[in-house]
Parts: structure tokens; sequence; C-alpha cells
């Protein structure tokens, strides 16, 4: 389903935007040289580890380089 956006920071901007992608690796670093260590499947990062739990994907103003969660942009395009 489509929805229109606009921007909350320059309020005009309902037409160009950039769509990122968030992919989300569940890693184990090395706390002295921060190599990676050791790379978790998503439902097995063990019992120390948070699953990852925000937003799929976040949009950027093409005019003033804001980035928000996608609901931000969309309730201001309700307007």
């Amino acid at each position: 389903m489509s929805t229109p956006y606009c921007c909350p920071n320059c309020r005009t901007n309902r037409t160009r935007f950039n769509i990122i992608e968030q992919v989300v690796q569940a890693v184990k670093l090395d706390p002295q040289s921060g190599t990676i260590v050791e790379t978790f499947e998503e439902n097995n990062a063990g019992p120390f580890h948070a699953s990852y739990n925000g937003p799929d994907k976040r949009i950027q103003c093409g005019s003033c380089g804001l980035i928000e969660d996608e609901r931000t942009f969309i309730k201001f395009g309700e307007r």
C-alpha cells in the first residue's frame, strides 16, 4: 500500500525521498581490536544478546537530509 510522505523538518518536500533498508547482522566483537569474532543467526544469538527490534526501513528527505522513521513521514503526509 502506497502512502504519501511529507518531511516534518522542511514541511514542503512531498516528492523526493531516499528509502534506507536496514539489514541486521548480530555479531560478537573482539574488545581490543574490534574485529568480528562470531556471527549469530537471527533467532540464535544467545541469552546475553538482545535481538534487534527497530524499523526495517528509514526515510531520508531528499531536500533537507533529515533521516527518521517511516511513520514520521507518513503522519506528516496525512495532513
